[in-house]
């Protein structure tokens, strides 16, 4: 795929119906999992809400009324329309910001190491939400039989790791049934929630906006933790913005105001109206919304819904480690495409095993839904905040909005953000420590990656040998003509690759054409076919190329360098040779860095992937060549 934009997946190409169906089963699954346990945890012993109407109506119109202003108002109605080239998401959002502030140094650093942190925390989603998403199902069967209680964690367990065993075979067919799967879950959300309205039809006061105010100030400072709980309710909203790019902005938006959110706030308020009638249901409120009879369908349709969620946010960390990789935030790993028709579907192992051993030793730690929520929130609120702070540098340097409309929307955003994080960040001890320590152990890493190759490339400049030098002085009479095509694959262009000047001394052997060769990968997802390719002709049989790909594509150098024909480069396949250098990091002591940090890179830096497999260059033609660098 050489170029797409936000109108790849428009309506009118795809059918509007087909795609908001596939949007439910990825976008949604995650928000849409959440009665499984917010209300529980809103009366949960730590907060100190007394369970009354008053303060079952205002609970219930607090997470209405933050449904719709973080996610309707800031998420689908204004986040959506700052798209990347048609793809979202915080790593999306951070080059888009980036790219506004091209001419402020400074503020574009500072803008790209927030961009690093948001990227970091949606990781830590990624742990948390199979965890509390499969916990939180499971945790039904002491409603349908509590004989099974002690059976939890083992089922847990055992749905956890089938899912990530699964994912080496790809989503192709899965996924559709997730689409139809998680139409059925909303559509059930919706009508048991419509029946304990009907029944108690007092819960309908929590329409009004009046009711979510008076609830948070009478809490006064306890509406942190109240606000804490709460949240539950809005994890998944990054999502929306996250794909995108795989549906576009119609579908999702469609899907959200005429489905998803009807069908939350109708199970919510049918929770409230349950919990009205039948204060002792808030020992399990979803489940119980349900008759004896249909509890098992239930439980299934939700471990169903559960695991969905689940492999939504998987696929989104493959699709995030990809672009990080492609940003330079992180090496080189494999990339296994599972689909033929989708370059979005994708396998990482390594990124693949390591969520397992964490979710799996999530589970084992926190035990239950109920202790896990204490974590989950404080990383996706933040990721939120870090969301509005960006969108305010776009929509003003891309889409010209006047400064004061501008700033007042992002300090209305931004003061409900704080105080989300706020609420979550009184629960640092009783769990949140958790998605900030992993999330803070992975900005180290990323960023020790970052500065480590930016210092690494400034190294091989100032020690290597001028090209314009070396072709000044070159005679190519003095060597032996091998009638083959060599592509020397450089970090810098402006120096005499390693590989080269190894032919040169120790085999006296110039290539009968010699590309200097720079892959780039721009702060776009997509580039266009005409933008791939910049090449030119240094002479003496030297050509300096510059391959450019976006970060959500897979670079294929060598069908890449085919377009390169048209301007007298000929690149025939079996006649062409791929030569690698292979730095070996030498940790000295220095300025730059700390050396426990250039430790990591020199570990990060030879456990990276194979540059033959990430850039798709014929196994059988490439050359590799070490070479020690000092940094």
């Amino acid at each position: 795929m050489s170029s797409k934009s936000a109108d790849s997946h428009s309506p009118g190409r795809q059918g509007l119906a087909v795609l908001m169906l596939a949007a439910l089963g990825v976008v949604y699954g995650d928000i849409g999992t959440s009665p499984l346990y917010t209300m529980k945890e809103i009366f949960g012993a730590t907060t100190g809400i007394p369970l009354d109407q008053l303060h079952v109506i205002g609970a219930v119109s607090t997470i209405f009324w933050a449904l719709m202003l973080v996610v309707t108002f800031k998420y689908v109605y204004l986040v959506l329309r700052a798209d990347n080239h048609g793809e979202g998401g915080i790593l999306a959002l951070t080059a888009l910001a980036s790219q506004v502030l091209g001419s402020r140094p400074r503020l574009r650093r500072a803008m790209l190491t927030l961009g690093l942190f948001g990227a970091t925390l949606f990781y830590g989603d990624s742990v948390i939400t199979p965890a509390i998403s499969v916990l939180g199902a499971i945790e039904g069967v002491e409603v349908v039989t509590p004989q099974l209680e002690p059976l939890i964690l083992p089922f847990t367990l055992l749905i956890v790791l089938s899912l990530f065993v699964m994912q080496r075979f790809g989503t192709a067919s899965v996924g559709k049934v997730f689409g139809p799967v998680v139409l059925v879950w909303f559509a059930t959300l919706a009508v048991s929630g419509l029946q304990h309205i009907l029944a108690v039809p007092v819960i309908l006061q929590a329409l009004n906006p009046l009711q979510a105010w008076h609830f948070l100030l009478e809490r006064g400072p306890l509406v942190f933790s109240a606000v804490g709980a709460i949240v539950l309710a809005l994890t998944g909203g990054e999502a929306l913005y996250a794909d995108m790019g795989h549906f576009g902005r119609k579908p999702i938006q469609m899907a959200w105001t005429l489905l998803v959110l009807p069908s939350l706030a109708l199970n919510y308020m049918g929770q409230g109206a349950l919990l009205l009638a039948n204060p002792a249901a808030i020992a399990n409120p979803f489940y119980l919304m349900f008759p004896p009879a249909l509890l098992w369908p239930a439980l299934i349709l939700a471990s169903m819904a559960a695991i969905i969620a689940s492999q939504a946010v998987i696929s989104g960390a493959y699709s995030m480690t990809r672009q990080a990789i492609q940003l330079g935030f992180l090496p080189r790993m494999s990339v296994l495409h599972t689909s033929a028709q989708e370059s979005g579907q994708i396998y990482m192992p390594a990124v693949n095993w390591s969520l397992l051993a964490a979710v799996i030793g999530t589970v084992l730690l926190f035990g239950s839904s109920t202790a896990l929520a204490g974590a989950y929130g404080v990383a996706v609120t933040m990721t939120m905040l870090i969301t509005t702070v960006m969108t305010l540098f776009v929509v003003l340097g891309r889409f010209k909005v006047p400064a004061p409309l501008a700033y007042a929307s992002t300090a209305f955003f931004l003061t409900i953000d704080v105080l989300l994080v706020a609420g979550c960040a009184i629960k640092f001890f009783d769990g949140g420590w958790f998605p900030l320590l992993a999330a803070l152990l992975l900005f180290l890493t990323m960023s020790t990656w970052r500065r480590g190759r930016t210092i690494l490339v400034a190294s091989i400049k100032r020690d290597g040998v001028s090209l314009a030098t070396f072709l000044q002085n070159l005679d190519i009479g003095d060597f032996q003509c091998a009638k083959r095509v060599a592509v020397y694959m450089v970090a810098d262009p402006s120096t005499v690759p390693q590989a080269l000047l190894h032919n040169i001394k120790h085999y006296q052997t110039l290539h009968e054409t010699n590309v200097i060769l720079t892959v780039r990968f721009s702060e776009v997802p997509w580039v266009t076919e005409s933008e791939r390719l910049k090449l030119e002709n240094l002479g003496k049989n030297f050509w300096r190329v510059t391959l450019n790909f976006g970060f959500m594509e897979t670079p294929d150098v060598p069908n890449a360098l085919r377009l390169g024909e048209s301007a007298g480069l000929k690149i025939a396949l079996f006649q062409t040779s791929y030569f690698l250098s292979r730095e070996t990091i030498v940790v000295a002591p220095g300025k730059n860095m700390a050396r426990w940090r250039q430790a990591l890179f020199a570990a990060m830096n030879r456990n990276a992937g194979g540059v033959v497999e990430f850039f798709r260059l014929p196994d059988n033609a490439v050359v590799e060549l070490g070479a020690r660098v000092q940094m």
